[in-house]
């Protein structure tokens, strides 16, 4: 009987391997259909030839990319020490899956405008099935690297709770440190009842200021309660990871509206969608996901967004657009600006 190892890593390979191959070959069929549609000859000849060219590329790039480097990795373990920062594993997705997928997206309305001449013919907006199912199949692959390192069976505490725990133990720790430095520090002239006990976080004396801090998260030890605040990592992973891509998700619907893809508009929307999707490459703890989400989706989104509102009115979400403009500045003033004397000086809020 297999082993629950070999049935995970089974199961992975496959899903992975399914969506590193079905993106492109369903993008593919649409520009077939959609070049076939509009040439207006009942002949198939050009759909047949575009449909097998897709699968003759993907299955060249699965061949010789992708199984290589999966049994490499796989039997050379020491190369994933190695390898720092960024996830070879993705960037295939990234470069050989989704690049391709986007181009043919956009060629699906070029080719139908310049066999008709004019974009009346074009549909109202573009069916989303395939854009969705692209970013779908990447955002699966990104859960899956992220799952290889936890057990499917068995209770994970998430990663809160670990820091939680974490904090506490520290807090405790320092308190008795202090308490012990004391008891060692007084000396015979001092009275016993004198000592003076070390003031505990949240404390507060007569005449400092006062430490202020947020609401107290409650605890649940029993009932439904308890059961209803019990957190996994594994599942958080899957929730994170599809918010973390709702921007791009967002901004690459926007590419469907028929005044964007009708337009020049389509270039840029689809070109900063993927640039912006290239820190999925990197590691999910890398330190420099903070800054590349700022230089490659936020800043970027900013003036794309911008753009849309004033030239094609509000088909972008407006809250997409104030969502980027705060993370940029919140992020520029915290990480920079902060380190200025003018914006050093040590403040409590009250």
């Amino acid at each position: 009987m297999a082993s629950g190892r070999l049935v995970k890593l089974l199961v992975f390979e496959l899903l992975e391997l399914a969506a590193f191959c079905v993106p492109t070959l369903v993008i593919m069929e649409q520009f077939a259909d959609a070049y076939q549609s509009t040439s207006g000859t009942p002949d198939k000849t050009h759909y047949w030839l575009i449909v097998s060219c897709s699968i003759a590329y993907v299955s060249s790039v699965t061949l010789l990319i992708w199984v290589p480097v999966k049994v490499l990795l796989y039997r050379k373990r020491h190369l994933y020490q190695k390898i720092k920062g960024w996830r070879p594993v993705m960037m295939m997705c990234v470069v050989l899956t989704t690049l391709p997928s986007f181009s043919f997206s956009i060629a699906v309305t070029k080719v139908q405008k310049n066999i008709n001449g004019s974009t009346d013919i074009l549909p109202n907006t573009l069916p989303d099935l395939p854009v969705s199912l692209v970013l779908t199949c990447l955002i699966v692959v990104d859960i899956i690297e992220k799952l290889r390192t936890y057990p499917l069976r068995g209770r994970q505490k998430s990663n809160e709770d670990r820091h939680i725990h974490m904090t506490s133990l520290w807090q405790i720790k320092t308190v008795t440190l202090e308490l012990r430095q004391n008891e060692e520090n007084l000396t015979p002239s001092q009275p016993a009842g004198s000592t003076r006990l070390p003031r505990l976080p949240g404390a507060t004396t007569g005449g400092s200021t006062p430490e202020l801090e947020g609401p107290q998260e409650p605890t649940f030890e029993q009932g439904v309660l308890r059961t209803m605040s019990q957190r996994d990592v594994r599942s958080e992973i899957f929730l994170w990871s599809f918010l973390l891509w709702s921007d791009t998700i967002e901004m690459v619907r926007v590419a469907g509206h028929h005044d964007v893809y009708k337009s020049g508009w389509v270039y840029p929307v689809y070109i900063f969608s993927f640039i912006s999707l290239l820190r999925m490459i990197l590691t999910p703890q890398n330190p420099l996901l903070n800054s590349l989400g700022i230089v490659l989706q936020d800043l970027p989104f900013i003036f794309v967004r911008l753009s849309l509102i004033i030239v094609l009115g509000t088909i972008t979400p407006v809250l997409g657009l104030c969502k980027n403009v705060l993370v940029t500045l919140s992020y520029v003033y915290f990480n920079h600006l902060t380190k200025f004397r003018i914006f050093s000086t040590f403040e409590t809020s009250f």
